[in-house]
């Protein structure tokens, strides 16, 4: 007890709170550094194979010459398979981000804290609770923030012209969620649900896998209803309609009228990713930000 005491006394000066919430989450931290550095490695690269995957997408659709395959270069075929494989598991991986970090806030940041006392000894060390948790949130959620914009930013760049034969097509779950701000969004959202459930089972495996349910509900019911998030645009022509690749299809239907089959069809065009973005950016904010809110509160009702 007087190691742990000694220990959390500097919580009490300035930035010894967030020293201690350092030294607690050593080694989140040092992966969290580890991953963010394989991933900026990765990205630097694929950005390197980039035009000589383009070559080899461009030369397998050109048509034979001299009854040779215009895509008999091997070299450039490769570094299509390989730039198409690394940009999709980069992108899977970003759109994923809020798992573990729900998982890690409920049950390593919050819950195991208050399950072995840490916390209740930290508050006798001249700190409240309530700046205890403002600690706890703060210095995550701006690693969070600047590591993720940073990947953000980086895998645009490594997108190039964001072909999407190499890169995938923009409404694509995982590119939509890797290429915009939504992906720092659900990064912070499963930071809050992870505290909050960490303080109101206060144990570290019940947190954990209320935080990961929570997590996974609010991820597939944004994925389900995203093209509901800003009004489509409905085409009606006679005869066969065609949309562009780039057309987010929503609904399609043929239309008898007046003898006359017309087909309609409801979809996003290419312009409307940003106002998506953000309305499903501004979504999850709101969720980070009532799980604040509510973490706090129920921070407070339970204090003696």
């Amino acid at each position: 007890m007087t190691a742990l005491a000694t220990s959390a006394a500097p919580a009490a000066r300035p930035g010894g709170l967030l020293r201690a919430v350092g030294r607690t989450h050593r080694a989140a931290l040092v992966l969290s550094l580890l991953a963010l550095v394989a991933a900026t490695v990765a990205l630097i690269w694929l950005h390197s194979l980039g035009d000589e995957a383009r070559a080899g997408a461009s030369a397998c659709s050109t048509p034979p010459t001299d009854g040779l395959p215009s895509c008999a270069a091997v070299e450039a075929i490769t570094a299509d398979a390989t730039y198409r494989d690394g940009m999709s598991a980069l992108a899977t991986a970003l759109s994923l981000l809020m798992f573990p970090v729900a998982a890690w806030a409920g049950g390593a940041l919050i819950g195991r804290e208050l399950e072995n006392g840490t916390a209740q000894l930290a508050w006798t060390q001249s700190v409240s609770p309530a700046r205890w948790l403002a600690v706890k949130l703060a210095a995550p959620a701006a690693l969070l923030t600047a590591g993720t914009g940073g990947l953000l930013l980086l895998n645009d760049w490594a997108r190039g012209d964001g072909d999407p034969n190499l890169v995938g097509d923009w409404y694509y779950p995982d590119v939509f969620v890797s290429t915009g701000p939504v992906a720092v969004a659900h990064a912070l959202a499963g930071l809050a649900l992870g505290a909050l459930a960490g303080l109101v089972w206060r144990r570290a495996l019940p947190a954990t896998g209320v935080a990961l349910a929570a997590s996974l509900l609010l991820h597939n019911v944004l994925e389900r209803y995203r093209e509901n998030l800003w009004p489509a645009v409905t085409r009606t022509e006679a005869g066969t309609l065609e949309l562009p690749r780039s057309a987010f299809q929503v609904a399609w239907s043929d239309v008898p009228r007046d003898g006359v089959l017309l087909t309609r069809a409801t979809f996003h065009p290419a312009s409307h990713f940003w106002p998506l973005q953000y309305v499903e950016t501004g979504l999850l904010l709101a969720v980070a930000g009532t799980a604040t809110a509510a973490a706090f509160l129920l921070l407070a009702r339970r204090l003696p």
